[in-house]
């Protein structure tokens, strides 16, 4: 399983922009200091506050509407899927397209920052190119 901890300045508001692009909350690992959003069986974002996340380090706490730690790719179902998640999260209060979308005919993907900062990647790649890699999939176009 991979847990995605991700500092929140105000964590009402987080969880509520998680559910409405589809995250779940997963009330038994969830307080006051802490949310559990349920992205996938096997992947689960913990939104902690500023304070919580303090006691796991003594490193400052990017602001992620300045600088870039990381970006966090997550794959979706289909090309409507990417579209779906990036709308949605611009929607519910967050930027879509923060980079440019990109469609290289067997990947495509788009990109949203949540209102934190916190910049998402949903892709979507062609289960060919997914199995047997991108040039596998250009040499079957070929």
């Amino acid at each position: 399983m991979i847990f995605v901890n991700l500092p929140v300045n105000d964590l009402a508001r987080s969880v509520a922009f998680y559910e409405a692009i589809g995250l779940h909350k997963e009330t038994k690992f969830s307080d006051d200091t802490a949310a559990a959003m349920k992205l996938s069986d096997t992947i689960n974002v913990m939104l902690l506050t500023h304070d919580k996340w303090r006691s796991f380090t003594s490193k400052a706490i990017v602001d992620a509407k300045t600088s870039a730690q990381v970006a966090l790719c997550i794959s979706r179902d289909s090309r409507a899927g990417v579209d779906a998640i990036t709308e949605a999260a611009a929607r519910a209060g967050g930027v879509a397209d923060v980079s440019p979308p990109q469609d290289h005919g067997f990947m495509y993907g788009r990109s949203f920052e949540d209102p934190d900062g916190h910049v998402w990647e949903p892709m979507w790649m062609d289960p060919v190119a997914a199995e047997q890699g991108p040039g596998a999939f250009a040499q079957q176009d070929a």
